[in-house]
């Protein structure tokens, strides 16, 4: 549940959103043979939307919100080493499982890119969003 602290109110109307963007990470994933015994790299990005006050004081604590650094942390220590994901879309999952672990977040969205399947800057990949 969300602690309050001295002087902040809860809202509906109020959120916030953590953002880690085109973090690099090497997994094993894939269906096809070529790719199912290498690691790929995937650039993973992290949107997660918490319950938030309705006004941060000069005053406030990293308590009242979320180090943004978890949602770093849950990108690259969520898929262990060896651990192989067919679809790109079960590692997202996995992460999103993770950052569910904090009861104040009420939505997530991981991007995954393939980036050895762009050629010209090109974005190829999924986006997973999950609330509750």
């Amino acid at each position: 549940m969300y602690r309050y602290s001295p002087g902040m109110t809860l809202s509906s109307k109020s959120s916030l959103q953590l953002q880690v963007r085109d973090v690099d990470l090497m997994v094993l994933t894939g269906i096809y043979s070529e790719e199912t015994h290498l690691p790929q790299l995937l650039r993973v990005s992290v949107l997660a939307d918490l319950e938030a006050p309705d006004h941060f004081g000069p005053d406030a604590k990293l308590t009242d919100s979320k180090n943004y650094m978890d949602l770093k942390e849950a990108i690259l220590e969520t898929c262990p080493q060896g651990q192989h994901y067919v679809l790109v879309e079960a590692v997202a999952d996995a992460i999103i499982d993770r950052l569910f672990e904090d009861s104040r977040v009420t939505c997530a969205s991981v991007t995954i890119v393939k980036t050895a399947l762009t050629e010209k800057n090109e974005t190829i990949g999924i986006e997973r969003t999950r609330r509750r």
